[in-house]
């Protein structure tokens, strides 16, 4: 069921003359009358968002409101949502092809909140006890809550998940894309990298608002940053901006109305609505960031918002009732009334000549969306296939596999100036450039762009070197993709199977693969960082043909967050054709009864350790080798049992070793710790166990430096058995 509030608008503006520009222009008669019936309905819709935003303190958990933020967005979001210029599938919010809104400036998920329970996306019982453990409003929005695409709240971000949202809709089925964004959050770089691509790919189904209400969190009547003429900042990023007064609603609604109505000019829209904080509210005391909101002062300004109600009620029953001496007056009242039933505001005419104005939040509209069938259609003879005798690179081997795999329109690929090292922009532009995408130099804005695809269904997959990845950005998306899952399986949830993200990070230059580039490039840190990011499956890659079968292992869908490890060189091939990759499974490339000794390697190690079994044999030694891409925590345990001297040879920070810990500690055999002096580590922690990162060298030194070369690794191993003796 579209939002019915959409074509009543849509109505309205073809009576509008869109070559006047938003800030003026002559109305006919008519279209003044409407115009200014049409405001105080929006006057009348602006004290129920109120009322019911200022109610959610009453019960909140901590009794508290993001006030000043929420309050200085109401008539921006109030605009948008009422005003007739989003074309919304409330009944299923993930169904294609509808506009996509996007609340950058979470804090004022309260406003957005009163909004969504009156439009009918969830029950307005939802606003009672925000914040607490049992409730599905947080002080943030995510997808939890029915109609959200994605969790906010981190400064910044989600103007870039918008953008993507745009980048998307840009095809069939076309679609527009909104974000409200505040002030405050425009101090973060974040923002600037998606103002810069939007304005440079000229994604002109793109609005963003700002709240520029001139404060933030530590001073809440002025930026700390000054602010320059934000409209003229816009406009240097290739923009469209409209500066206006965003205390009254006429500046907003004529700038959006062209911007959903008028001519496409090729630029994004800014539109700067200028207010300040707490804008609405009768008392200063609601223009701080967050207060806490005692009983009375909450029942006070409900009073003072209801009776400001009924003064507005006023104003539009005297405006229809001077219509009735007006030319066409019945069309317009007629029109006005269909208006207000798209505002859920239910207008009636009396026997005894009295007008009523009531608000009629709801129904709930919301069902649980349709499965997503996630699995991407490949001809799978199509796929490399690789000679088992010759060394491959591992992009080599990307661009050749999703030059099939991106014939499924659902896979997406977005680089960050570095789609030489991962083979993805040549593998999917080969069949659709338009999937193929490069942020620059932008890594957080290209995971943003990337979240935006695979939250929209897409198969998506973002790439740069390991270290360069944002975790501020990687956290907050995997937040959402956990709220995704809980939506999922709640029995009364929205979202249903398939509708968790697929989003692989294609971490290039893995390990040592790095080389001569130095410290700040080089990625034996990143999986020991990110192992923290909850619902982050990290894997290693060891060979061409394993990475061949881990593609085709993510494009069965449903795999969610995936921080895929490549090297960068190329390498020999340690599988055969057959080999099938299962996460959270190690394998033995080498084993035998008789091994006094196990080396458990991943990524290029395994070729080393392999090359290390080689010299053991030689002698006399028998060593088996075990890689393992991904944690196998039963394994471990079973090679712990073996009390087999254990050799965890790591180009990195020791990752499967600190796994290796937790699955003895969580495996219940903390009482035999004892037997760890049959475990030798070998990694790129320093002589106190501490991190530490590493400098330029080629990687035959590197191996050398750490002790990670064959023969080192064979006399180690040597070495520990004549210990044990």
């Amino acid at each position: 069921m579209k939002h019915s509030i959409f074509q009543a608008g849509a109505e309205r503006a073809a009576d509008r003359n869109l070559a006047q520009p938003p800030d003026g222009g002559p109305l006919s008669r008519r279209e003044y009358l409407l115009h200014q019936g049409i405001l105080k309905l929006l006057a009348i819709k602006d004290s129920d968002i109120r009322i019911a935003t200022v109610e959610q303190s009453r019960d909140a958990i901590d009794k508290g409101l993001h006030a000043g933020g929420a309050f200085s967005a109401v008539i921006p979001l109030t605009a948008l949502f009422y005003g007739g210029f989003l074309r919304l599938n409330i009944e299923d919010p993930t169904k294609k092809g509808q506009d996509m809104f996007t609340l950058s400036k979470g804090h004022a998920v309260a406003t957005l909140a009163s909004i969504y329970a009156d439009l009918g996306y969830f029950d307005e019982q939802v606003l009672r006890r925000s914040r607490s453990y049992e409730s599905i409003l947080n002080g943030h929005p995510g997808p939890v809550l029915p109609g959200i695409q994605i969790a906010t709240g981190p400064m910044g971000q989600g103007i870039g998940v918008a953008q993507g949202f745009a980048i998307a809709g840009r095809t069939n089925p076309r679609f527009d894309s909104f974000c409200l964004t505040g002030d405050g959050e425009l101090q973060e770089g974040t923002v600037w990298e998606a103002v810069m691509y939007a304005g440079q790919h000229h994604l002109d189904n793109f609005c963003v608002m700002v709240d520029r209400n001139n404060g933030q969190l530590d001073i809440h009547n002025r930026m700390i940053f000054p602010m320059p003429k934000l409209d003229d900042v816009f406009r240097s990023f290739g923009w469209d901006a409209y500066d206006v007064d965003a205390t009254q609603y006429d500046g907003a609604i004529a700038a959006l109305e062209r911007f959903k109505y008028g001519p496409r000019s090729g630029k994004p829209t800014a539109i700067i609505c200028n207010a300040t904080k707490g804008y609405g509210a009768f008392s200063d005391f609601m223009n701080k960031h967050k207060v806490t909101v005692p009983e009375s002062l909450v029942a006070q300004e409900v009073d003072l918002q209801k009776e400001q109600r009924q003064r507005r009620i006023d104003e539009i029953v005297h405006h229809l009732e001077e219509l009735d001496s007006a030319a066409e007056g019945a069309s317009i009242r007629d029109a006005l009334l269909k208006v207000a039933r798209s505002m859920h505001l239910k207008i009636d005419f009396h026997a005894n000549k009295s007008w009523t104005v009531a608000s009629v939040p709801g129904p709930v509209l919301t069902r649980r969306a349709p499965d997503r069938d996630k699995r991407i259609r490949y001809d799978a003879a199509a796929l490399p296939q690789l000679d088992p005798e010759k060394r491959y690179a591992a992009a080599e081997i990307v661009t050749a596999a999703m030059k099939v795999f991106a014939r499924d329109p659902r896979v997406v690929s977005i680089d960050a100036d570095l789609a030489s090292t991962s083979g993805l922009e040549a593998g999917v532009a080969a069949v659709d450039q338009q999937r193929a995408l490069n942020a620059g130099v932008a890594e957080a804005n290209m995971m943003l762009m990337g979240e935006a695809f695979s939250a929209l269904g897409s198969n998506t997959w973002v790439s740069t070197f390991c270290p360069f990845f944002n975790w501020q950005v990687l956290r907050r998306t995997a937040v959402g993709h956990q709220e995704r899952l809980e939506a999922i399986e709640a029995e009364d949830g929205w979202l249903s199977r398939g509708h968790g993200l697929d989003l692989t990070y294609l971490a290039t230059a893995a390990n040592f693969e790095t080389r001569t580039n130095g410290a700040t490039h080089m990625g034996n840190d990143d999986n020991t960082t990110f192992e923290a990011v909850a619902h982050l499956k990290i894997i290693d890659v060891s060979c061409p043909q394993q990475l061949l079968s881990i593609m085709k292992w993510i494009m069965e869908g449903n795999r969610g967050l995936v921080y895929l490890r490549l090297m960068r060189t190329d390498a020999a091939v340690l599988y055969g054709s057959d080999y099938t990759f299962s996460f959270q499974k190690g394998y033995a490339l080498r084993e035998d009864a008789n091994d006094r000794a196990v080396i458990i390697s991943s990524g290029r190690g395994v070729h080393e350790a392999l090359a290390a079994a080689d010299i053991c044999a030689q002698r006399g030694i028998k060593v088996g080798v075990v890689d393992m891409p991904s944690v196998d925590r039963e394994l471990l345990l079973q090679l712990y049992a073996s009390h087999k001297i254990l050799i965890f040879a790591e180009q990195n920070n020791g990752y499967l070793w600190q796994n290796f810990l937790k699955a003895l500690y969580q495996g219940r055999m903390r009482t035999e710790l004892k037997d760890l002096e049959c475990v030798l580590t070998i990694n790129t922690l320093n002589s106190e166990g501490q991190p530490q990162f590493i400098h330029s060298a080629t990687y035959e030194e590197l191996i050398a430096a750490f002790g990670l070369t064959p023969s080192a690794l064979a006399d180690s191993v040597e070495s520990a058995l004549g210990a044990r003796k």
